[in-house]
Order: C-alpha cells, then sequence, then structure tokens
C-alpha cells in the first residue's frame, strides 16, 4: 500500500529532514510513528499525505509511483486517505455535524444515508451535544475530536494521525485508541505519530521510530 525506497525531503534550499526513508506498509496494518520534536514526524506525514514531493527517492502509495502520478490524479488519491493534523482545520462557517460531514458529502454520498452515522460517531467522541456549534465556540480538545471524527468517519484506506490524543484527558485517549483499533479492523491501515508511550503500549503495535531525519524498525 506504502512503500517508501532511499526518500529524502528538504524544505527549499536547505539540509534534508528526512534521509534515505524506507519503509513498507501493508493493506490493514497498524502502526506508531514515534521519535523526539523535531526528528521529522510531520514531515513524514506531510509526504504521505501528498502534500510535499521528496528531494529524491521513490514513493509509492495505492500501487502508484507519486514522481510519474499525473497531479490531476492526486485529489483522487487523497479523498483514500484520513488525516488528523495537529492544527486540526476545521472550517469555521460550518457547524461540527457540518464539518465531521464534509468528507461524505465530497463523495458525493446522500445526507438522509449518513446522518445518523455522522451523529452516532460524534457520540462516542464526546460531541453529542455539539453538532450545532461552530468551531471558534470549541475548546482545542473538541476540536481535535471533531478532527479525528472528519479523517475517520468515511472509513479511509489510510489513516493518518498526528499527535491525535494531545489534547484529551487520559480517558478520552484510550477512547480515541479503541476508534482507531476498530476501523483498523476494518481493513484501514493506521499510522498514528505520538510522543506518548502509554499509548504504544497499550496496543503492543509496531514503531517507526524517525531521530535525526533517520527512520528505523521496532516491533
Amino acid at each position: 500500500m506504502v512503500r517508501f525506497e532511499n526518500v529524502g525531503m528538504r524544505y527549499g534550499m536547505g539540509p534534508e529532514v528526512l534521509r534515505d526513508v524506507n519503509f513498507h506498509l501493508e493493506p490493514g496494518s497498524f502502526h506508531f510513528l514515534t521519535g523526539p520534536s523535531g526528528a521529522g514526524k510531520t514531515s513524514l506525514l506531510k509526504l504521505m499525505f501528498l502534500a510535499h514531493r521528496p528531494s529524491r527517492g521513490l514513493i509509492s502509495m495505492f500501487d502508484q509511483d507519486i514522481a510519474t502520478t499525473n497531479r490531476h490524479s492526486l485529489p483522487a488519491l487523497r479523498r483514500r486517505i484520513g488525516v488528523v493534523f495537529q492544527e486540526f482545520r476545521m472550517l469555521d462557517h460550518l457547524t461540527t455535524y457540518e464539518n465531521v460531514a464534509l468528507p461524505l458529502k465530497i463523495a458525493g454520498r446522500r445526507e438522509e444515508d449518513f446522518r445518523k452515522d455522522v451523529c452516532e460517531l460524534l457520540d462516542w467522541v464526546g460531541l453529542g451535544d455539539r453538532l450545532n456549534a461552530k468551531p471558534p465556540t470549541l475548546s482545542g480538545g473538541e476540536k481535535q475530536r471533531a478532527a479525528i471524527a472528519r479523517a475517520v468517519v468515511g472509513q479511509p484506506d489510510l489513516l493518518l494521525a498526528d499527535e491525535p490524543t494531545g489534547n484529551v484527558d487520559p480517558e478520552m485517549g484510550r477512547r480515541l485508541l479503541r476508534l482507531f483499533v476498530e476501523l483498523n479492523k476494518l481493513g484501514t491501515s493506521v499510522l498514528i505519530a505520538t510522543h506518548d508511550h502509554a499509548l504504544v503500549e497499550q496496543t503492543g503495535a509496531p514503531e517507526l521510530i524517525i531521530n535525526s531525519g533517520e527512520l528505523t524498525y521496532r516491533g
């Protein structure tokens, strides 16, 4: 599903922030991405979400070589990926419900077919009473939970989550982890970037470890 071969990445003319990165994620796999702050975790996720091009090396996503993929084909690939960003990226003029339902609307699904599922998911993440609230009125933790719900609502082929439990209490963190595990059981490949080693220990899932731009594998 995802293959990196000798991948390097830099911003502009600066030094490489990722060097000779090699890994392969199988369909239906579950991994954590760990490492100290500034090690390159977010940069790696940007490459996987197709938001940035590598400076060298091969990246294959869903059996397509990204370097030779027509740019007009990238949006269709991105729709197969759910992403939880640290900055949430909620649309302030939409309600919580509308933000979470947006990927389904973009995919052309009818609201009568998905409204119940969206409401149940928001209830699961503790936002059942905030359906009509708009992002400026939500706390950081509420925005994070809404962003997670939006990322998983369409059961993507690949879920990328950047510090998804960073703004929630430990109990909600465990609840969200169960959501990711259940999504994985349905066939979604999951990669969670985190500093929370307790979260990693709860699953025993393998780790991709980044340190100073270089990646190693454990588990």
